[in-house]
Formats: C-alpha cells, sequence, structure tokens
C-alpha cells in the first residue's frame, strides 16, 4: 500500500455525479453511496463472539436514545449486576470446591483411587482457576523512572477522570489500547500500542488516555475483580473442553466426553455475557464522554475517525513487514533506520487520508455496525452520542515541550516495537 495520494476522477456508474476520489482507497459517490462499502465484513468466528456483538449493537441503540434524551445512564446495581455477581461467585465457587475435594481426597484417600483422585481434582483446579497476571514480558515495559513525564500527564487524566493512576505501561504493536491489572495488589497496566499512539494528535493521545482510564471510575463490572475473572475463567474453561481437530480413536472419545461439559460451560458464559452487556456498553459510552471532559469533543470525535482507519494502517504494517523480509538481513545500524522510518511512514499516510475516505468508513460503518470490538457499541453510535449536545472544552490540554519530553521517553520503545513488527510481521 502506498502512502502518496494519486486523484483520480470518474462518473457515478449509478447518477452521474462527477466522483473525486485518491487512487488508494476505493472510489464511492457521495450523493448515492455507490460503491460505499466494497468489501464484505470478514465473518465473525464463534457463536459467543457474534451473540456477544449482537448484544452491544442493540444495547448501544437504546442506551444512545437514552443519553441523547438526557438521561445519561450511570452505572448502578440492578438486577443483571446482582444477578452476574452471584453467577460469577458461583464460577469461582465451582474451582474453590474442587480444590477442596482434591485436598480432601489426598488427606482422608491414604493412598490408592482416593489419593489418585485427590492429585486429579487439584489439577484440575489448579488449571482452571483465575490466573494472576504479570508484567509482560515479550514487550517493552515502562516504570515510572524510565519515563516520568508521560507518568505525569497519565496521572493529570486520571485525576481527571476521578481514579487512581496506573503503576506501569507496556507498548506493543498492536493498533489499540487497554487497561489492565497484574500482580497479587491489582495493580494497574495501561496497554499502549504505538500504531495507534503514533498517528494520533497530541488531543487524540490523551483522549485515548482518558477512555481508558474512565474504566476504572465509571463501574465497569467486566473489568472487575469477581466478574472479570470469572468471565476470564468460563473463557479458560471453553478453550480448554474444545474438540480436538482430526481426532484418532481415543481423541474421539475425549471430544464425546467434553460435549455436556463443553455445553453446560459455554451457556453459563453465554449467560453472563448477557448479564454484563448493557452494563458494559454503558461503561464504554461514559468512558466517551469522560474522553471528551478531559481532551475535548472534538479530540474525542478524532479519535473515534483514527479508530475507523485501523484496517488500511494494518494492511500498510503487512505490507512493510513483507517488503523487510524480502530484504534480507540488515545491519543494526539499517534496521535501526528502517524502524524509524516505518513510524515516518505510517504517520504520512494517517496524515494523508482524505476527509472523503473518512466519511466513506463512516457510512460504510453505519451500515455494517462497525464496533471496535464485540463488547463495544457501533463507533458511529458513539461518535454520535459525542457530538449530540453542546462541544466540551478540554480539561487537560496538550503542551509542546511536555510532548517533545513523552517522545524522547517512548524513542526505545518505539524503535524495538517497530523491529519487531518488521522482524515479525504485523498480525490482527
Amino acid at each position: 500500500m502506498s502512502a502518496v495520494a494519486g486523484e483520480t476522477t470518474q462518473p457515478c456508474p449509478e447518477c452521474g455525479t462527477e466522483i473525486r476520489g485518491d487512487s488508494r482507497f476505493a472510489a464511492w459517490c457521495a450523493a448515492c453511496d455507490w460503491n460505499v462499502d466494497p468489501n464484505e465484513p470478514r465473518p465473525e468466528t464463534g457463536r459467543l463472539e457474534r451473540a456477544e456483538r449482537a448484544l452491544a449493537r442493540r444495547h448501544g441503540e437504546q442506551l444512545l436514545g437514552e443519553m441523547l434524551s438526557g438521561r445519561e445512564p450511570r452505572p448502578r446495581r440492578d438486577a443483571s449486576a446482582v444477578t452476574a455477581t452471584a453467577l460469577a461467585l458461583t464460577v469461582h465457587g465451582v474451582t474453590l470446591a474442587l480444590a477442596a475435594g482434591g485436598v480432601w481426597c489426598v488427606v482422608v484417600g491414604r493412598g490408592g483411587a482416593g489419593m489418585v483422585a485427590g492429585l486429579v481434582l487439584l489439577v484440575l483446579a489448579w488449571a482452571l482457576a483465575p490466573r494472576v497476571s504479570q508484567l509482560p514480558d515479550d514487550r517493552p515495559v515502562l516504570l515510572r523512572p524510565d519515563a516520568p513525564e508521560l507518568f505525569a500527564l497519565v496521572d493529570e487524566v486520571a485525576r481527571t477522570v476521578g481514579t487512581r493512576s496506573v503503576h506501569a505501561i507496556a507498548v506493543d504493536g498492536s493498533i489499540n489500547a487497554g487497561v489492565t491489572t497484574y500482580g497479587v495488589r491489582g495493580r494497574r497496566l495501561l496497554v499502549l500500542g504505538m500504531p495507534l499512539w503514533e498517528v494520533l494528535t497530541p488531543a487524540e493521545r490523551i483522549a485515548l488516555l482518558g477512555h481508558e482510564l474512565a474504566h476504572y471510575a465509571n463501574g465497569d463490572t467486566r473489568n472487575g475483580l469477581v466478574v472479570g475473572t470469572a468471565l476470564r475463567t468460563l473463557s479458560l474453561w471453553h478453550h480448554t473442553l474444545q474438540p480436538i481437530s482430526h481426532p484418532s480413536a481415543i481423541e474421539m472419545a475425549v471430544n464425546a466426553l467434553y460435549v455436556m461439559p463443553r455445553l453446560l460451560v459455554r451457556g453459563v458464559l453465554a449467560l453472563l455475557v448477557r448479564l454484563t452487556s448493557r452494563a458494559g456498553t454503558r461503561a464504554e459510552y461514559l468512558a466517551d464522554r469522560l474522553a471528551a471532559r478531559t481532551a475535548s469533543t472534538q479530540a474525542a470525535v478524532g479519535l473515534m475517525d483514527r479508530l475507523l482507519i485501523t484496517g488500511p494502517l494494518g494492511l500498510l504494517l503487512r505490507s512493510e513487514a513483507n517488503r523487510a523480509a524480502l530484504g534480507g538481513a540488515r545491519s543494526a545500524r539499517e534496521a535501526r533506520a528502517r524502524a524509524d522510518e516505518l513510524w515516518d511512514l505510517l504517520t504520512a499516510y494517517a496524515a494523508s487520508v482524505p476527509d472523503h475516505e473518512y466519511e466513506r468508513q463512516r457510512r460504510a460503518g453505519a451500515r455494517r455496525g462497525h464496533q471496535v470490538d464485540a463488547t463495544h457499541p457501533p463507533t458511529h453510535l458513539r461518535r454520535a452520542c459525542l457530538l449530540a449536545g453542546e462541544p466540551v472544552a478540554a480539561a487537560v490540554m496538550p503542551q509542546e515541550r511536555r510532548t517533545e519530553r513523552i517522545a524522547a521517553e517512548l524513542a526505545a520503545a518505539r524503535t524495538e516495537v517497530a523491529r519487531r513488527l518488521l522482524r515479525d510481521g504485523f498480525g490482527d
């Protein structure tokens, strides 16, 4: 994919209106929407993902209506939240019961079959127990002494949205960002995808930080200790019980044995997703609102638009990784220079995307219900919610000196991530 624009002109086959476009993107007609969505969306794999995405769309439309009517849906402990918490505690109770049963069998069994059964139960409980995440070792991780200016900005954003700041920041090659916890004390980790960070303006970066940190401030039960870990545990169970592909005779028997437990786990997981879907969708809208109040409505809307071009950005990264692979081995100096060139190319490409392509992406996204992932409401609904009412000014303003110092603090991680992208390739 080229970063160089080439202007094109043609009549619309449907209505005859003159179409002025860019050779890098699909030609389409703004008058009649001809060819506005030429690419079929990728099929969604998995029944659970399809159901989760459908719930996010439905609740997204319902909650948008509430927010546009002035009834901002604040977090609340409704019947669904209480039921979800009870169900999550039951899931954790099953794991605890397996562990207790295993200990009892080992103590009382005194060898023989009882000991074997106890060990099996203990191994099963250990395998299915919620895991305490650790700091990632497969990507650059920054602590406060490594990036004081970046942490100062994150701290300021956290105070603005009304929550605690993070303890560490991981940088990777995804076109995304997120927050999670690590360690037994539940320390907070912010994950910044460098390709997304690079193409955002300083104000849009503040909006991104505001949105992610807002998940800790708005009662998002899916990020909570009880429900969040239960969802991860059920997902682990569901993955563990998946049928073995191309099974042998013994593996066919194992697959048959897994059928009922798998259906039970899938049902419980689907129920927990349904119970938390509305709260999760509400949390996304509220996070967008807090992002706008932190960085301004204009910056939050700009962030939404950038999320619409993650597909083309990913294609560009894959193209550059393929070119690097065909180029063969390079010296350390050449590899570093090529890594820095990658970000220059990516930011230049993002800056050159014309307004009519963003408009096409918005219309196509509205048609197909584009979502960042299965848990987010459709992007066009999030954008409409941000644009409703009077624009909000920024509470945290970008500062040129701070932006430069943050760039210097991220320089080493920036180069390392680019080198990994060029060496290992970009994957969704």
